[in-house]
């Protein structure tokens, strides 16, 4: 039991265990962040080529359907 209670206290007194979920948070927040930033990016540019369809009305380059397969 003394054995269990000192490796209790080097536990509790032990830095590396926080440092690492501290870690692994700051990575996870850096993951979503980067996540949402390639999703909003997606979003913009898919936007962009709708707007460029639209105004282009069919009558872009002849023999080619990226618009109508983009719609």
């Amino acid at each position: 039991m003394k054995k269990l209670m000192t490796m209790a206290r080097q536990f509790r007194d032990d830095d590396n265990g926080a440092a690492m979920v501290e870690y692994s948070i700051l990575i996870g927040i850096i993951a979503a962040a980067s996540i949402l930033v390639i999703i909003a990016i997606g979003g913009w540019v898919g936007g962009q080529f709708t707007g460029l369809c639209a105004s282009l009305n069919g009558h872009g380059a002849t023999g080619h359907t990226a618009c109508a397969a983009a719609t």
